[in-house]
């Protein structure tokens, strides 16, 4: 059994974290402020106002916030959920892979799947310009989400109309050595696919991101149907309620929807 993990209140951290909510707050109305009494009449410089805020808020002020409080509600053991950076829970895991690092990939490109770029800046401007160009960036980068504390090792995507607004992806993250999932399952990998149906708005950071398909069942067995069609010698065994059928929310505020099936996929 793991280590059990508990929040220990720290009165210090609890200050400062509230300090700097107060610093934001403060920040926020004093532009507020600046704005109404430097614009009137000036639509130009209302909405550079507006969009500082919106930066401000989205990028900087939320963010803190949301990593500061999920640190108290939510627990840090594996209960099937990746977690955003800002510390809200993310994607479900519906995938479990059994090979080498070297299997997946050469799987992953086998079944139609390209490798997504590291995240950088370089390769967010990429992203972001091919978005607004409506044009194709086959290895366009994707989101850093996070289990076993660490970002994901490899993903993977399927582009689909030929932009990045719309697309098929898969995160997938290493397990520990001598780590079982509940039930005393065994994997090395753990994924999570989900689709991109477009671009928006979160609605818990205001930041621009990918909105996905509620379903993503649909999108794991997709997955799945694209792993058979390869000549590859795989063995797949799936689970069924693996964990409780549910609804809820991931960290952009959208709906997902999934029966709790957990497909095992050993490489041969």
């Amino acid at each position: 059994m793991g280590k059990r993990q508990t929040y220990i209140f720290n009165p210090l951290k609890a200050l400062k974290n509230v300090l700097v909510i107060l610093l934001f707050v403060y920040i926020t109305v004093y532009i507020i402020s600046f704005i109404e009494r430097n614009t009137f009449g000036q639509g130009e410089n209302y909405v550079v106002g507006i969009l500082a805020i919106w930066i401000f808020l989205a990028y900087f002020a939320i963010p803190r916030i949301h990593r500061w409080l999920t640190k108290i509600y939510l627990p840090n053991y594996y209960i099937a959920r990746t977690r955003t950076g800002d510390g809200l829970l993310g994607d479900p895991i519906n995938l479990a892979f059994n090979g080498t690092e070297k299997q997946i990939i050469e799987l992953m490109k086998d079944a139609g799947w390209t490798s997504a770029d590291k995240l950088s800046l370089k390769s967010t401007l990429k992203m972001i310009r091919s978005t607004a160009t409506r044009r194709s960036y086959l290895s366009a980068p994707v989101s850093s989400l996070y289990l076993f504390n660490k970002k994901q090792d490899l993903a993977f995507q399927q582009e689909v109309g030929g932009t990045t607004s719309k697309r098929h992806h898969i995160r997938f993250w290493k397990c520990p050595d001598g780590w079982f999932l509940p039930g005393g399952f065994k994997a090395d990998w753990l994924a999570a696919a989900t689709f991109d149906r477009r671009v928006g708005f979160s609605t818990f950071t205001l930041q621009i991101t990918h909105k996905i398909e509620s379903d993503v069942d649909k999108e794991r067995d997709f997955v799945l149907q694209s792993l058979e069609n390869t000549k590859r010698g795989i063995i797949i065994n799936k689970v069924e309620n693996f964990t409780s059928s549910y609804h809820d929310r991931n960290g952009g505020g959208d709906f997902i929807d999934t029966d709790g099936a957990l497909p095992f996929i050993t490489i041969k």
